[in-house]
């Protein structure tokens, strides 16, 4: 199974999110993230046994249960990798309690290899030559209530993805 932890924020989010992902529609080698898919991941867990599945589930509801509902910002746009030929485009997302939620995630699953945090949400990824976007700032704000494990599935059309807990936050 090939999990993440990850804050989704609500539809009228997604919605105004979809809204600027409408700047790449025009350009053929980007292709925008589902808007129902849009997330804040917190920790990529990778290729999981199932049989790990509830300590994943014991420590996503311990951690939630230590951090209270916050409010996230999402700010200006960016790039992976930042210089050079970009291969995400995404928003930055700050709020109090993202860092604490990364960090007690990563804290209590020291077995897993993570890259540094770098709070975003990817709006589209390129898939062949396409011009950069010009900068946007968004400033929407949302109030995050739940982590979520999620199922990550490859498929042709792109990942899947399947919410198979959500944990509250205090």
């Amino acid at each position: 199974m090939r999990l993440f932890y990850a804050i989704f924020p609500p539809r009228e989010v997604q919605a105004a999110l979809a809204e600027a992902q409408a700047r790449v529609r025009s350009y053929r080698g980007w292709k925008p993230s589902p808007p129902h898919q849009l997330h804040i991941t917190l920790l990529f867990l990778g290729e999981q046994p199932p049989e790990r599945l509830p300590q994943f589930r014991r420590i996503g509801r311990e951690v939630a249960s230590c951090v209270k509902a916050f409010e996230v910002t999402l700010g200006g746009t960016g790039y992976f990798p930042p210089t050079g030929g970009p291969r995400v485009w995404f928003v930055k997302a700050s709020g109090e309690g993202l860092e604490a939620l990364a960090q007690g995630l990563q804290q209590a699953l020291p077995d897993i290899e993570a890259a540094p945090f770098k709070p975003h949400l990817t709006l589209a990824r390129k898939k062949g030559p396409a011009p950069r976007i010009g900068p946007l700032v968004m400033n929407i704000r949302f109030q995050a209530k739940a982590v979520c494990l999620v199922e990550s599935k490859l498929a042709r059309s792109g990942s899947q993805y399947q919410v198979l807990e959500q944990f509250p936050l205090k």
